[in-house]
């Protein structure tokens, strides 16, 4: 993804540093169409986090799924406190036994909050949400009787050096944390460590 030649530095420097993320094997992301009301400048990937196989192994499960937005205001907003603004959204199917689980949201929101720290992804104004669902389902729907899923909706404000020039908006360790989550979400072993295939949430 490339950033249209008349949008501000800063824009365009942020979609390449996100653009140019290259995850795990197991997390897909794609450019999708933006919002477009939300700031002058947007971009939008989605993402995908699909099991681990090996040859002769049934076509890979959608572990996760989840969305990436980038908003720019040149003028600002006063609650991003800032003028870029990264937007999420990761959804997990839970194990049933642990959809009730009373920790299960803080749990989550954590896994945020630790992934910015450990990428080194300096932030401000974040804030989300986390929602657990339960849905049954009845007659000739095909699936399992009883689905549980969590989804994390969170957004923050990068925090760029001082001495940073306009031209410097590198958001890399920014996506580097949206990856992480969706790793953490889809229960994705560390990397280089070798397992039977990915557990799923809980």
């Amino acid at each position: 993804m490339t950033a249209p030649a008349t949008a501000p530095e800063t824009f365009r420097r942020a979609v390449e540093s996100l653009a140019a993320l290259r995850p795990r094997p197991e997390i897909e992301l794609a450019e999708m169409r933006p919002p477009q009301r939300l700031a002058p400048w947007s971009a939008a990937w989605s993402a995908e986090v699909v099991s681990p196989t090996a040859p002769g192994e049934p076509e890979p499960e959608v572990l996760v799924t989840g969305r990436l937005v980038l908003l720019h205001d040149p003028e600002g907003q006063e609650a991003w406190d800032g003028t870029l603004r990264l937007v999420t959204f990761v959804r997990a199917e839970l194990d049933p036994e642990h959809a009730n689980d009373p920790m299960l949201p803080e749990v989550a929101w954590s896994w945020l909050t630790g992934a910015l720290e450990e990428s080194g992804a300096a932030a401000t104004a974040v804030g989300g949400t986390v929602t657990q669902t339960s849905s049954v389902r009845f007659g000739d729907i095909s699936g399992p009787a009883q689905v549980c899923d969590l989804e994390l909706r969170a957004s923050w404000t990068p925090v760029l050096p001082d001495d940073a020039a306009d031209d410097a908006a590198d958001l890399t360790d920014h996506g580097g944390a949206f990856t992480t989550v969706l790793a953490t979400a889809a229960g994705l072993p560390p990397v280089g460590v070798a397992t039977f295939g990915a557990r799923r949430l809980g």
